[in-house]
């Protein structure tokens, strides 16, 4: 039997056992900057200043990350379904391929990054107040753009081999190394924000190292080797549109975050942009659950995919779909009740807090309708369905959020208009997603596997 055979056993055991890792795994990568977040909040006089700062941030590091997924997402997934095929050569010249890609988008974004950084972060909502400490983190932090590339864009394809625990280690070992580094340069050497990233950056050179070490390792079943490095068109053509999905819903994020900070720079001020970026910092830690699910099943989906077995597609769908809503809805019920416990973590004056609970309460409304896009968006992903998976990308944050986000408060809900879109795009955007999967991946696979017997 071959390593790690997703085509034997429980369904669900297989989805665990490697989502239980990836789902620890994104949780500890939200540390590198949650905690960074937590710390700079709580600095005397200037915390409220420096949280605000970093969250301008947030939509370059979410493009960023947009490019690590158009890589990883996409070479990850049909890694996994060349293996179910048996072709393990070419599963390794796409992990190759994404390798090289990783690389020559890590170098031009961060050229790009330092030579535009001023402009980009007025463009996304800064203020002459937050605008030093915004400047201050990106600019140390962009110079590890190829850390980032590397450490998150080809740990799924340790993922993908079933090697989750693994996986989560890559991020564990970055995680652990800013807990210790974040102190230490904040407050023991007086950095500030330019602390929090010089720790960021050396905590992501960690997990990139420990990436490429197990990859170039014999412990590896797929291993990175040097004749598979060179381009070829048509395998990154393919890598490309499947990962397209990762990097629209990474890049759409990232879209609305600007409009978001932009739009209550102008209806609200400082004050606002910072209860936003709280507000993303808790929408980070509790949808990870979500996504560590949702992105254990695709090496599971694909590979039996692969392998022709259908059942076993459909059985890892349903199983998939109980688990994240039934976690969904738990969540959201906690997060509405006590809004202001969450609030605390990173910022305790009260100006903050009367601002933030009823933001938080709009915001997260109907979160729970946002695990149907998850779900749909990942089973689309792990079959290579890569058009549909894009589409449903773009429905809800660029078609939906985006335009909301501009046109509730010029009809007159103000700052409330901003929180309110979020909402509404989880029940249109994410129910759509799910119905279009269940209609045109679920029941057809049905009528497969009956065809097959």
């Amino acid at each position: 039997m071959p390593q790690n055979d997703f085509s034997q056993g429980k369904v669900s055991r297989n989805i665990l056992s490697m989502a239980l890792p990836m789902t620890l795994a994104q949780l500890i990568n939200i540390l590198y900057n949650i905690v960074d977040r937590v710390y700079l909040g709580h600095l005397e006089g200037v915390g409220r200043m420096s949280i605000t700062g970093l969250g301008l941030c947030l939509p370059v590091i979410s493009i960023l990350i947009g490019f690590a997924n158009l890589c990883g997402m996409g070479g990850g997934p049909l890694c996994s379904i060349y293996r179910g095929k048996g072709e393990p050569e070419e599963a390794e010249r796409v992990m190759g391929n994404s390798f090289t890609l990783l690389l020559i988008f890590g170098t031009i974004l961060t050229v790009v990054g330092l030579i535009f950084r001023r402009p980009i972060l007025y463009l996304f909502g800064a203020s002459n107040a937050t605008f030093p400490y915004a400047e201050a983190y990106l600019s140390i932090y962009l110079c590890g753009t190829v850390f980032v590339m590397i450490g998150l864009g080809m740990n799924p394809f340790i993922n993908a081999q079933g090697f989750g625990r693994m996986g989560m280690m890559t991020v564990a070992l970055g995680a652990v190394v800013n807990l210790i580094l974040d102190p230490v340069f904040i407050f023991g050497f007086h950095m500030g924000v330019r602390g929090a990233a010089i720790a960021t950056v050396l905590s992501q050179g960690c997990s990139a190292a420990w990436v490429l070490g197990f990859l170039t390792s014999r412990k590896a079943i797929l291993r990175l080797r040097r004749e598979s490095l060179p381009l070829h068109w048509s395998r990154v053509r393919r890598i490309l549109a499947l990962g397209a999905s990762g990097f629209v819903m990474a890049l759409t994020n990232s879209l609305v975050q600007i409009l978001c900070n932009a739009t209550l720079q102008r209806t609200g001020g400082d004050l606002y942009v910072g209860v936003m970026t709280v507000i993303n910092s808790v929408r980070e830690v509790i949808t990870m659950p979500v996504m560590g699910l949702t992105n254990g099943c695709q090496p599971v989906l694909g590979y039996n995919y692969g392998a022709g077995l259908y059942k076993r597609v459909r059985e890892g769908i349903r199983f998939t779909t109980v688990v994240t809503m039934a976690y969904s809805v738990a969540v959201w019920g906690v997060v509405m009740a006590i809004p202001h416990i969450f609030i605390h973590i990173f910022n305790s004056e009260q100006e903050l807090l009367t601002a933030g609970i009823p933001a938080f309460r709009i915001y997260f409304a109907t979160f729970f309708c946002m695990a149907f896009q998850f779900i749909g968006q990942s089973v689309f992903v792990g079959l290579n369905r890569s058009k549909s998976a894009v589409f449903f990308s773009l429905l809800r944050k660029a078609f939906i959020v985006a335009p909301l986000t501009l046109l509730l408060p010029a009809l007159g809900w103000g700052v409330d208009g901003v929180f309110w879109a979020e909402p509404i795009s989880n029940v249109l955007g994410g129910l759509s997603c799910f119905l279009a999967m269940w209609l045109t991946v679920y029941l057809p696979l049905g009528h497969k596997t009956e065809e097959i017997h």
